[in-house]
């Protein structure tokens, strides 16, 4: 189940990878998934229709960009079990790309 104080872990955890352009991309894939999430949530029946694909490939890419990095950063030698910790349940998934969308938004003020 999702929770702020594994999100923050996993969130440490790649961050301090030598993959920073991986890492870049992964924020940016979380960002961009979160904004279209809240937009699917504030639109009504038809444009959540014409959302959903976007949407879905948003989350797609969003994940591709976890598992990238992952891989990359086992390749590199460095410790990439954040990945494991994040598991594989897409609403969890996407709950977490919102976490990183939250917390950067904190960051920001």
């Amino acid at each position: 189940m999702f929770n702020f104080e594994l999100a923050e872990k996993i969130y440490s955890d790649f961050q301090s990878s030598s993959e920073k352009e991986l890492v870049k991309d992964l924020i940016e894939y979380s960002v961009r998934y979160s904004q279209i999430r809240v937009e699917w949530q504030l639109a009504n029946i038809e444009q959540r229709k014409e959302l959903e694909d976007t949407r879905i490939r948003a989350h797609d890419a969003f994940i591709d960009s976890c598992n990238i990095l992952s891989r990359a950063m086992e390749k590199a030698g460095e410790d990439n079990s954040w990945r494991e910790k994040l598991g594989n349940d897409r609403k969890e998934l996407g709950d977490f790309a919102c976490y990183i969308n939250y917390r950067l938004g904190l960051l920001s003020r």
